[in-house]
């Protein structure tokens, strides 16, 4: 028996079956449409233009910026921020069998190592905080110290971008590009994420430490210089007005390209970028212009003065950038090479010493600094690094001490944070965490928290799911909020 087409070439069968295949996708449309599946779309796909937009929390919450200040390199806990009497008591022993741990770099083990500066009491909470750090200890009571962190890699490279993006590979989004993608920025001449390098270099694994990873490039890092022109190739040997010509052109042909073709996030972003770019030529050098703060000012933060001078210029552009409205800046201490870096692998003393004399003052001026302005509440302060150290030498007569990323402090200061209090605990000898243990994805949902941010609903649709910082994992720490 032959088969009859219909005059558009289909059997009847081939005609219902094709409808039926209609109506399903009809129906499915109507369902996804219910939950917002194109209205998430939508907005991934014009986000990049809308990044300096300010945008709502998604629930009231103190903390409008954030300021990081990464140690790189991993500064050790019991020598800081988390004081071992123990160790004193056995002070040339061997870590007892039972703690299991990678030997990063197969490096000599040696024995039991006392802090090497003494920690006092600071404020009226009586918070200690070694000698390594004795400017911020007068802000003691500011700090919620955070004793019980862990992560993922004993390896610099990896535990770095783990720290920033939440996982141990590159490609990830940032900390500071979830935090723009939620909330955007409240200055539209000035990128809303910016980064500040030690002039040493930069962490190990580079750019994906601050890179948008596969939201819109907008929300990626832009580095700042804190002398010289801050944004390379940022000034143009084009007049103003000939290159504002110049970009009104380019301007109406690609919208004219991204009308023909909605949905290009890839094109909006690079809209964005240009006319960004543009702005930022006047914003830019006027917001680390540091001729017009007092003297008094430039004092406190050991601006021209050795060592502090580097490191106070970026915290005193860090606090001038949260005032017109940036939302996060990432303040790098140490670079280059390791051994320039926090990784006291041959000398904790000579160490921590050196690069605690150049962040110490800085830090202080910049917690007193907010304080005095009344931006401390609405600014979130993080101090950390990647990991921390061993409570044990590298051998007999090598003060130094091994990556360890089983249990180390991370503090938070300002912006919904209760102070002068300590969270969280490791055991007698600061080795791992055992007492209401933080993970990094915890750290990264409370700091999403305090900007007023839940991590499981900031969510960006890629490759067939929903992605977050924190994948499937994190807790808010309540017990530090205010």
């Amino acid at each position: 028996m032959s088969h009859m087409p219909f005059p558009c070439g289909l059997t009847r069968r081939e005609l219902v079956w094709q409808m039926g295949a209609g109506f399903t996708g009809l129906a499915l449309t109507d369902l996804l449409g219910r939950e917002g599946f194109f209205i998430n779309r939508a907005r991934g796909a014009a986000d990049g233009a809308s990044s300096t937009v300010a945008r709502p929390s998604q629930f009231p919450a103190k903390a409008k910026s954030c300021i990081f200040l990464l140690m790189n390199g991993g500064p050790s806990q019991v020598d800081t921020f988390d004081p071992k009497p123990t160790l004193e008591k056995y002070a040339g022993q061997p870590l007892p069998a039972g703690k299991k741990f990678i030997n990063s770099g197969g490096r000599q083990m040696g024995f039991l190592t006392p802090s090497f500066r003494k920690f006092r009491p600071g404020g009226q909470s009586g918070l200690p905080i070694s000698d390594f750090f004795p400017n911020v200890r007068r802000h003691a009571d500011k700090l919620a110290v955070i004793r019980s962190c862990h992560t993922d890699s004993h390896a610099h490279g990896s535990a770095l971008v783990a720290m920033n993006t939440g996982k141990t590979f590159i490609g990830r989004p940032s900390l500071g590009s979830w935090s723009v993608y939620g909330l955007g920025s409240a200055n539209e001449n000035l990128p809303s994420h910016v980064v500040m390098l030690d002039k040493r270099g930069g962490p190990i694994s580079g750019q994906p430490n601050w890179s948008s990873g596969f939201l819109s490039a907008a929300h990626g890092g832009t580095l700042f210089r804190p002398t010289g022109n801050p944004v390379l190739d940022l000034a143009g040997a084009v007049p103003r007005d000939a290159q504002r010509s110049q970009l009104d052109l380019l301007g109406e042909l690609n919208q004219q390209h991204l009308a023909m073709h909605p949905g290009g996030a890839d094109l909006a972003a690079r809209i964005h970028s240009y006319e960004l770019a543009y702005r930022m030529q006047a914003a830019v050098p006027e917001a680390v212009e540091l001729a017009r703060e007092t003297r008094q000012t430039l004092d406190a933060y050991g601006v021209g003065k050795s060592p502090t001078d580097e490191f106070g210029r970026n915290c005193l552009i860090a606090r001038r950038l949260v005032e017109r409205g940036v939302r996060f800046i990432q303040l790098y201490s140490g670079g280059g090479h390791l051994e320039e870096t926090w990784d006291a692998h041959a000398s904790v003393e000579k160490n921590h010493g050196q690069h605690g004399a150049e962040v110490d003052q800085p830090i202080a001026a910049l917690l007193g600094d907010l304080e005095q302005r009344g931006m401390l509440d609405e600014t979130l302060v993080v101090w950390g690094g990647e990991f921390g150290r061993m409570p044990f030498s590298e051998g007999k007569g090598a003060p130094g001490r091994n990556h360890n990323p089983y249990g180390f402090s991370m503090w938070l200061a300002g912006g919904g944070v209760k102070g002068g209090m300590a969270h969280g605990a490791t055991d007698e000898f600061g080795f791992e965490a055992v007492e209401d243990k933080v993970h990094l994805h915890d750290l990264h949902a409370t700091i999403l928290h305090l900007m007023g941010l839940d991590h499981e609903r900031l969510t960006y649709f890629h490759q067939g799911r929903d992605e977050r910082l924190t994948d499937v994992y994190g807790q808010v720490v309540r017990q530090v909020l205010a």
